[in-house]
């Protein structure tokens, strides 16, 4: 598994985008922060694939729609469940559609952000990845994850054939502290909104998620609050 960034470190970007205006922007905004640095930037897919696995950013930033190889393959070639050691992927698109979301969290992606989130949500999304965490858009999450739990009814929907299978429940069962871990992950929260809401430390989330992940056979947090809300785990009070 990729290595944390060292505290103190800059947190090392790669942007992959065809549109040379947005590669720019982020290059600028992101480049501003000072916890931040961009070190690779690629026009299509196939150099974004080729930079990654050069430079080792510590976040991927993929556009969708690229020449030569789209965002979501590069993001199954970079952090694929196939993939020995997996970089921590973002994709930014423009485009708000289910389909996008379920390809690029099934293929390993850590967050999802549409363009138009603003700079500071992006700037939050490269420290969460960085970090460990996710962050999707949240004009897409409740609809993404509430998705997962709708009736056999609408899998008519356009989308339907991309959307993840419901789980199997874990081989061994959570506890209930971990339960109230995976509720709030489910609703959005931070590790340290979790910790503020349970009254316990920052480490002794980390724990917690920790034993989810391995519980749940879960690669990050998006998967975690898939899970919980297929099991009924997602609503406020469940």
């Amino acid at each position: 598994m990729t290595v944390p960034t060292p505290p103190g470190a800059p947190i090392r970007v790669l942007i992959a985008d065809d549109q040379e205006m947005v590669r720019t922007g982020f290059r600028f905004f992101l480049n501003a922060q000072p916890d931040i640095t961009v070190v690779a930037e690629a026009a299509d897919g196939e150099e974004a694939v080729a930079l990654a696995r050069r430079e080792r950013p510590d976040v991927c930033l993929l556009d969708i729609r690229m020449p030569k190889l789209d965002g979501l393959e590069a993001t199954r070639l970079l952090a694929g469940p196939e993939v020995a050691d997996p970089m921590r992927v973002v994709v930014v698109t423009t485009f708000d559609l289910d389909e996008y979301v379920y390809g690029a969290l099934r293929g390993g992606a850590c967050g999802f952000l549409l363009k138009d989130s603003g700079p500071t949500l992006l700037a939050e999304a490269v420290r969460a990845a960085a970090a460990g965490d996710s962050l999707v858009s949240p004009s897409v999450t409740v609809r993404l994850l509430k998705h997962l739990t709708a009736a056999p009814a609408a899998a008519a929907s356009p989308a339907a054939s991309d959307a993840p299978a419901k789980s199997a429940p874990p081989a061994e069962p959570l506890t209930d502290r971990e339960l109230d871990v995976v509720r709030l992950v489910a609703l959005g929260r931070t590790n340290a909104e979790i910790a503020a809401e349970l009254y316990v430390s920052l480490s002794t989330v980390k724990t917690h998620l920790s034993s989810v992940q391995l519980k749940l056979s879960a690669r990050n947090r998006v998967e975690i609050a898939a899970w919980a809300w297929q099991h009924g785990y997602g609503q406020p009070g469940a």
